[in-house]
């Protein structure tokens, strides 16, 4: 009986290790897809900035140059929310592979145990049949 609850277990830590690495594998790819649209928004903040060089010999009111302004404005605002949230998933990474790393321990130092308990017990059934 404690053999059968001892095998759940190391399947219970088992699983969970598998499903934290595919939450890793979702954080990892969410944040590769932030990090994608930070560098395309990053991108748009320099053209628009370029343009606004550009623009200067035109003239600062126009209403072109307006937009501009209000687009760029727009652009870093949310390049800073998409640092914020580059920052907090590599915060999440961390507690995960950190998690990560304590079950396979776990798992490790299980199997250990586990193995001393089915030596002994053979030990002692070999003693016992003698």
């Amino acid at each position: 009986m404690a053999s059968m609850r001892e095998d759940r277990g190391e399947l219970n830590l088992t699983k969970r290790v598998e499903e934290l690495e595919n939450s890793l594998s979702i954080a990892l790819e969410i944040n590769d897809d932030y990090q994608r649209d930070n560098k395309k928004l990053k991108d748009r903040a320099r053209e628009a900035e370029g343009e606004t060089t550009i623009v200067k010999g035109i003239g600062m009111n126009s209403p072109e140059m307006r937009e501009k302004d209000v687009l760029i404005q727009e652009l870093r605002m949310r390049i800073r929310d998409m640092l914020l949230i580059s920052e907090q998933h590599r915060s999440i990474l961390g507690a995960e592979i950190t998690n990560r790393k304590r079950l396979e321990k776990e798992v490790k130092d299980l199997k250990v145990q586990m193995s001393e308990y089915m030596s002994m017990r053979v030990k002692g059934s070999r003693d016992n049949a003698c």
